[in-house]
């Protein structure tokens, strides 16, 4: 990848691609897959948890049920459910040998309770059950950034078998089978024009500005969208062999991948909590209290370092996606603190795309309003970019759009 860009144009919003071609079967198996890996979504069953810690917290601040005098009932039980995937997190981070957040918030937990401070130990949890949920939100964005690309692929394709036109799901069709795009509709394939003639809207594949012509002959590109005529196209590739395909599936390694600081965080998270155990002893050295000595533990959580830095990068590649730019992982993110130069090389990138009348040289004494005028007539039922010009200039200076009495388009002068 080390020869790639950093940065490709993509779709103004990117999904997830399974096996299938399917658009319902592209969104399912991710849906299952995140209730698998953590900070994946946000479910009831977290805000009811945090809801429940929160009430107990204020339980036991107001005191309002203490059998006991040194013990809280309340705050122990509370803290023991509120905390138990945190606990569960931290016992699987003990076999493997890692350092991370939920061990360092265990111990931090565990800690406050050891000393009778049964708020703070339920102020802990709370706030590690709150990051989480964040985290949640966080990941959650940058996936419905990248899942909002399947508005680009239709569910159902209109086909041409057996000399009929049928709909078939997106799935179903095949390579070499004939696919009927209605104007204003989505190509499902990448392929060749076989008839029709269109203007066709290819920014989010190629980078161009303008919508391209397409006659037969010409190759379109799948998640393009067809603006007038209705378009014969031979399919070619399909699902994750198309361009569209592959842009998807940059974008899914890019949430996946772990740029250097990632591992620089996660290794500064370890040092930090072996940090805090350090300074935990010298404290009891010196103080001999153990309430200071366990406080040293609580406040030194390596929460901040352990999970910023991968929701920093998880978030701005979902963010840059979602305005239009596919960042292809964190290496690269990385790698633009480094840029001081940046070359763009397409139309568009810069533009709007949308051709607008800035001047209007006239001749032999007609205004700008009698020139548009009449060009407004002409232009009026053309689907050429620069005749919706023509018209959206004519509505700018407030003349009436009149309908011509006789309209008639050859292709080949509308395209010149």
């Amino acid at each position: 990848m080390s020869s790639s860009p950093i940065i490709e144009k993509s779709p103004a919003n990117p999904p997830h691609l399974s096996e299938t071609r399917k658009s319902s079967e592209l969104k399912e198996p991710d849906s299952r897959a995140e209730h698998h890996q953590h900070g994946q979504g946000l479910e009831w069953s977290e805000l009811v948890r945090i809801a429940f810690v929160a009430l107990a917290a204020a339980a036991v601040w107001f005191r309002l049920w203490e059998p006991f005098s040194h013990i809280s009932v309340i705050g122990i039980v509370a803290a023991l459910i509120g905390g138990y995937p945190i606990f569960r997190k931290a016992f699987e981070n003990i076999v493997e040998r890692k350092m991370t957040m939920e061990l360092s918030m265990t111990i931090a937990l565990l800690s406050a309770l050891a000393i009778g401070e049964f708020f703070t130990a339920l102020v802990i949890t709370g706030f590690v059950l709150a990051a989480e949920v964040l985290e949640g939100l966080t990941v959650g964005r940058g996936r419905r950034a990248i899942q909002s690309l399947l508005d680009f692929l239709p569910r159902t394709v209109a086909v041409r078998r057996n000399d009929q036109v049928i709909e078939v799901e997106s799935g179903q069709v095949q390579v070499g089978e004939t696919v009927i795009v209605k104007p204003g509709g989505h190509i499902p394939v990448d392929g060749i024009v076989l008839g029709g003639r269109s203007f066709v809207e290819q920014a989010a594949i190629t980078g161009e500005a303008m919508p391209v012509e397409k006659a037969p002959g010409d190759a379109v590109y799948a998640g393009t969208i067809n603006q007038s005529g209705a378009l014969e196209i031979g399919a070619q590739k399909l699902g994750r062999d198309t361009t569209f395909g592959r842009i998807i599936e940059a974008v899914e390694r890019a949430e996946k991948s772990r740029a250097p600081i990632q591992k620089t965080a996660d290794r500064l998270a370890g040092y930090l909590v072996y940090f805090a155990l350090g300074a935990a002893v010298l404290t009891f050295i010196i103080t001999h209290n153990v309430r200071s000595t366990i406080s040293v533990v609580i406040v030194a959580g390596a929460c901040g370092i352990a999970a910023g830095t991968p929701l920093a990068i998880l978030g701005a590649i979902g963010r840059a996606a979602h305005q239009g730019a596919i960042i292809k992982g964190g290496l690269y993110l990385e790698a633009l603190s480094a840029v001081d130069t940046v070359l763009l090389d397409k139309t568009g990138t810069l533009t709007f795309g949308t051709p607008q009348i800035r001047e209007v040289v006239s001749a032999n004494g007609f205004g700008e309003r009698q020139i548009i005028g009449a060009a407004s007539i002409a232009e009026r039922k053309s689907e050429h970019p620069l005749a919706k010009a023509v018209v959206v200039r004519a509505m700018e200076l407030a003349i009436p759009l009149v309908e011509p009495k006789n309209s008639r388009t050859r292709p080949e002068e509308e395209s010149g």
